[in-house]
């Protein structure tokens, strides 16, 4: 069968924005080549949105670069089995690619607007293993916890302390840390109740509002 420009636009992405830039995992490669990016974005964007860049989803909000979700989502090591925290749903996409490889998610956006978004982004993809919330996610979903993986999609100005009491032992969360306009990608890992930190690279998110966070 022949593929649709959207799928050939997918395989092109992955080949030179993610897998050619170091990306390694072939789970993650195959749910970045599955998930269609183009319906989390408004139809006037499909055409850009395979492209290098964040994109708005509106309510001041974005939908991260296709490298940078492939790169947060290789750094928690998904083997499937794993329960997972998502801070900053948006419009779903990354949501779309953790329900695809791990075995639940639970995901808080503070914008109720953005998650019926999602909402209806996901159940138009037929996943089923997402549980979405409308609150302050900077204190997370305590009832839930521990997390497995906690993946935060806004910008903090230090490790969310409520998070991280959330997160299993040995678990791992991505977080960008640093200032309201620019950030470190962090992995945190939790060994023996503390938190060990792994810098990436500088990034630019919107940032985190919340109790724990940025004061809106």
């Amino acid at each position: 069968m022949r593929k649709n420009r959207y799928e050939q636009q997918r395989e092109a992405m992955v080949a030179t924005q993610i897998e050619g830039r170091g990306v390694k995992d072939p789970r993650v490669l195959a749910a970045m080549r599955k998930i269609p990016r183009h319906i989390f974005v408004q139809e006037a964007l499909w055409e850009r949105a395979y492209d290098d860049h964040p994109l708005p989803i509106g309510e001041g909000q974005t939908i991260s670069q296709p490298y940078m979700v492939a790169v947060m989502t290789e750094a928690l090591k998904l083997k499937g089995e794993e329960k997972i925290l998502e801070i900053g749903t948006g419009s779903g996409y990354q949501t779309a690619i953790l329900a695809e490889l791990s075995e639940q998610v639970f995901t808080i956006e503070r914008i109720d607007l953005l998650t019926k978004m999602a909402r209806r982004n996901l159940d138009r993809l037929g996943y089923t293993n997402v549980v979405f919330r409308t609150g302050d996610g900077t204190i997370g979903w305590q009832d839930q916890a521990p997390f497995d993986g906690i993946l935060v999609t806004a910008g903090a100005p230090t490790v969310p302390r409520y998070l991280f009491e959330q997160l299993a032992e040995n678990g791992r969360m991505v977080v960008p840390i640093g200032g309201m306009h620019g950030q470190e990608l962090m992995l945190v890992r939790k060994k023996d109740g503390q938190p060990i930190k792994t810098r990436y690279f500088g990034c630019v998110f919107v940032p985190l509002i919340g109790k724990d966070g940025w004061k809106g």
